[in-house]
């Protein structure tokens, strides 16, 4: 992507289950394979094999309370993220941005935009999230966004192939946390 391609603002929808193939091609080129190694969010050292497949997304996209935001730029795909309510706090999850579009401000747009939905459509208190602990410069960039370590961790569900082929046997999630109100207000 040129830096002209850049200037033009990123607009957002809610998938709807014809999306489901885009968004598993999007996921899987951010995540995983050679392909994935253009930008910076590459899990490929770590998971070889699926990140998502089309039955998944379309689970999310119907399931009650649960929003998937697709991102497009000049109509096409280059962002997502999955919001899912969950009492007073929002759960966010399925980011992936295309590796070309990565390290140009547009995560940062996704998820500030994530954030402001939860808040204002939802009223929710906090964003939380799950990363894979050995994924540090994503929790370092996340911790710039003003999310917080909590060091509660669970197990990575080895064993499901629906959630990628670990390379390593030391994998689990980290919660990650923000309070949308001090953000909102801070």
């Amino acid at each position: 992507m040129d830096t002209s391609e850049r200037t033009v603002q990123p607009t957002f929808r809610t998938a709807t289950p014809a999306d489901a193939p885009a968004v598993v091609a999007l996921v899987e080129s951010a995540y995983r394979g050679d392909a994935s190694r253009a930008g910076w969010t590459t899990e490929a050292d770590i998971l070889e094999g699926q990140r998502t497949d089309p039955a998944g997304v379309v689970e999310v996209i119907e399931k009650p309370g649960s929003r998937l935001v697709l991102v497009e730029r000049a109509g096409e795909l280059i962002g997502c993220c999955h919001l899912e309510r969950r009492g007073n706090h929002a759960y966010f999850g399925m980011f992936a941005v295309r590796p070309s579009a990565q390290g140009g401000g547009l995560g940062k747009t996704v998820l500030a935009e994530a954030e402001r939905f939860a808040a204002e459509e939802w009223d929710v208190a906090q964003m939380q999230m799950t990363v894979i602990t050995a994924r540090v410069d994503l929790i370092a960039w996340y911790e710039r966004r003003g999310y917080t370590r909590t060091g509660q961790t669970h197990p990575f569900p080895y064993g499901d192939e629906r959630f990628g082929l670990p390379q390593r046997d030391d994998l689990e999630f980290e919660l990650l946390v923000k309070d949308l109100a001090t953000a909102a207000t801070g």
